[in-house]
């Protein structure tokens, strides 16, 4: 057979990897050097060379948008369906995998996913059930807690208190969260792989079928696995079975999300694999490339790359020193528009920052300037309020036990369903061990509720039990409607809400109808026994999951720089480049911090193709107080052989770049040196206004950066 086409437009260490025969392998592969074309080269080379089964594959990466390119570049490559392949994100595979042994692990063959959103209501309903302050124990640190020790493959009875009161709290919120998630037949994004990392730990069968069955096993992004996927990962790796690992330690971003970077070291060590290193970039200019290069340097423990090209030299890395972030963002947007009047895409340009709440300033001036754009990992089309709500109602009309769902919709839109009842149907459920449907039917059978009370809620539980009697057997898109339609939401949020929003969450509702007419159910759903309805719940559960945007239209993207990861444009801005904006002021005194920050200026750098800008502002205007920093160490790690400066500011790199014009007020000018009788010499940095009511920004030798009002400042000019 002829397979000599599987190695074209391959270099040599890509062909190295798709081809390695021996053991397991580890590819340590660089920005923009051609890892997912390897991925996929690798499993059309086993399939076609070593006729391994299709079936016999198991490929795993991060976000489903991925997934979905593998899968459909693989069937593209070797001509046939993509039907049945197992490629998938982790939290898909073991989703598909649970929906197949559901009995074996206690979950209902109707279990549902409880995303981000609705797992944070829940916790707060078990906090206040249980009566705690609030204060004390919010829901947003229970949620990380709960899911921290999920990542870590601990059960509430495996956490050791210490006899500590305050941890001894956190571990019985677990344990009722849990509790009511196994009532309610919900599984969390973290219980996913925790539970099926127990059927493989706990069952021999099971075990043994799922290494016969997947012989060999591909795994993108690594360095971004916690705890938890590593041990299903070595659970799933037998005797016999060969592992094609490919990571990137210098582009671990994500310890904060539990990703460990140890682990592509771990891998390293506990299978003694053939080790590749793709180096040559197919993305950057050689000058980013170096400068990224010696950014990084500066990491120690790092299993080393030099990533390279074959392609032209490129500008100098370019450094703006703005006086405040206010001309950092004109700046940018000036630079943005001279992009575009030479004949760029506005979507080819990203503003790349470390805190969301920078984006303001960048969208101030973009839209003075008329300029479109976008804030890039804003809310998917499932973590919509308004499709939230109407998927709850799908969920109960699926399952009328799921708490989260119903405590969602309940009384939404209002229909006189307040706190007091629904604190008596939960303590009824808790009581006895129901679902919250089963204790509300009770208390109106029982007489438990108010008359008015009893009323509305006997009308809710009406309406769901009519859409699920009248939609049983329904087409997906017409229960979809059905419950948009009964459930009255449109009108709801037209009677509370401003025309243009109300709008907009009326056409999400109907594109949400849209969507459930138009799904294609995954051929593994199918094979699963799912019905159309718990497929389609499933896929948008596991949607809203992701930390990724939608694809963009022809604007410019605005984004943090972890959004950026697995991003590209030819025209890139890195701001905020400041010391304790970032790297950031609680990384600064922690070296495992400090080198994961270090890491992001990495990927940041990489994201670039032609043209890298990095600006800093020598004062900002953070959490309501002005502060004064000085740049970036991560600028000082960058040779000034590379760079450009636009404007001489607190960098000691001598201008090579064009110089502003000075500004004049009276006898001074940008960069004059003063003499203050309290603050004593500096340097004049920033100007506003004119005449005797010019406010001066002079950066003092001994008491730093100071605002001053010309006409009373009595300042001595030195030079």
């Amino acid at each position: 057979m002829d397979v000599s086409h599987l190695l074209d437009d391959l270099n040599e260490p890509q062909r190295e990897a798709v081809t390695a025969d021996e053991g397991h392998v580890l590819v340590l592969a660089g920005a923009g050097s051609g890892k997912t074309r390897v991925l996929v080269h690798r499993i059309a080379w086993l399939i076609q060379v070593h006729h391994v089964s299709p079936m016999g594959l198991l490929a795993v990466t991060f976000t489903n948008k991925a997934a979905g390119e593998m899968r459909n570049r693989v069937a593209r490559l070797l001509n046939l369906r993509p039907d049945g392949l197992w490629i998938g994100t982790f939290h898909g595979i073991c989703h598909r995998i649970l929906r197949m042994h559901a009995a074996e692990v206690g979950l209902p063959e109707t279990f549902q996913i409880l995303d981000s959103d609705d797992q944070y209501r829940l916790v707060r309903r078990v906090i206040r059930d249980m009566e705690l302050d609030e204060g004390e124990f919010p829901a947003r640190p229970m949620q990380g807690f709960i899911n921290h020790h999920k990542d870590e493959g601990r059960r509430p009875e495996h956490i050791e208190t210490f006899d500590h009161a305050f941890q001894a709290r956190q571990v019985a919120i677990y344990r009722n969260y849990q509790d009511y998630c196994e009532r309610s037949g919900l599984v969390d994004f973290a219980e996913l792989m925790l539970r099926t990392l127990e059927l493989l730990r706990d069952n021999d069968a099971r075990r043994t079928h799922y290494r016969d069955r997947f012989g060999h096993i591909l795994i993108d992004e690594f360095q971004d696995t916690n705890t938890l996927q590593y041990a299903l990962v070595r659970l799933l790796a037998g005797p016999q079975n060969r592992l094609f690992v490919v990571g990137d330690d210098d582009q671990s971003i994500y310890g904060w999300r539990g990703a460990r970077v140890e682990n592509v070291a771990h891998f390293s060590r506990d299978f003694d694999p053939v080790m590749v290193r793709l180096e040559q970039n197919y993305r950057s200019t050689a000058t980013i490339l170096e400068a990224a290069n010696r950014v990084i340097d500066h990491n120690d423990q790092r299993m080393g790359k030099n990533l390279w090209t074959e392609g032209e030299r490129g500008d100098p890395i370019r450094i703006f020193s703005a006086y405040n972030a206010e001309e950092e963002a004109d700046f940018v947007v000036a630079r943005i528009h001279d992009w575009i009047e030479q004949g760029g895409q506005p979507s080819e340009s990203a503003v790349l920052y470390r805190s969301n709440a920078q984006s303001r300033l960048f969208e101030q001036a973009l839209l003075r300037e008329d300029i479109p754009y976008r804030v890039y990992g804003g809310l998917r089309f499932f973590e919509r309020a308004e499709v939230k709500d109407a998927m709850a109602y799908l969920r109960l009309l699926h399952n009328p036990h799921d708490d989260a769902a119903f405590e969602r919709v309940v009384n939404l839109p209002a229909r006189g369903i307040g706190e007091r009842t629904l604190s008596l149907v939960r303590d009824h459920a808790r009581g006895r061990g129901q679902s919250l449907y089963e204790a509300a039917s009770a208390l109106i059978a029982e007489g438990g509720f108010t008359a008015r009370a009893g009323a509305a809620m006997r009308a809710f539980l009406q309406l769901i039990g009519q859409l699920e009697a009248e939609h049983r057997d329904s087409a997906l898109g017409e229960a979809m409607a059905a419950v948009v339609e009964r459930a009255e939401l449109a009108a709801w949020y037209q009677s509370r809400e401003p025309a243009d929003r109300a709008e907009a969450r009326e056409e999400n509702l109907a594109e949400l109808v849209r969507a459930a007419d138009s799904f294609n159910q995954p051929f593994e759903d199918e094979q699963a026994g799912l019905s159309p309805m718990a497929s389609f719940l499933a896929q948008a559960a596991l949607e809203a999951g992701e930390h990724q945007g939608e694809r963009w239209q022809d604007c410019v993207q605005l984004m943090t720089l972890h959004s950026a990861k697995g991003l590209e444009f030819p025209l890139v801005f890195m701001a905020g480049m400041e010391e304790g904006l970032f790297p950031h002021q609680k990384s600064i005194e922690d070296p495992e911090r400090l080198a994961e920050e270090r890491r992001l200026c990495y990927v940041g750098m990489t994201r670039a193709m032609r043209q890298l800008y990095i600006c800093h502002a020598e004062s900002r205007m953070l959490r309501g107080q002005t502060s004064f920093s000085r740049p970036s160490r991560f600028l000082t790690e960058i040779p000034e052989a590379l760079t450009e400066n636009l404007r001489p500011g607190l960098r000691t790199a001598p201008a090579r770049g064009p110089m502003d014009g000075p500004i004049e007020t009276g006898a001074l000018s940008l960069g004059a040196t003063v003499r203050h009788a309290r603050f004593g010499i500096g340097t004049v940095i920033n100007i506003e206004g004119q005449g005797s009511a010019a406010r001066l920004q002079i950066n003092f030798e001994s008491a730093g950066p100071k605002w001053l009002v010309s006409g009373y400042a009595n300042l001595e000019r030195l030079d």
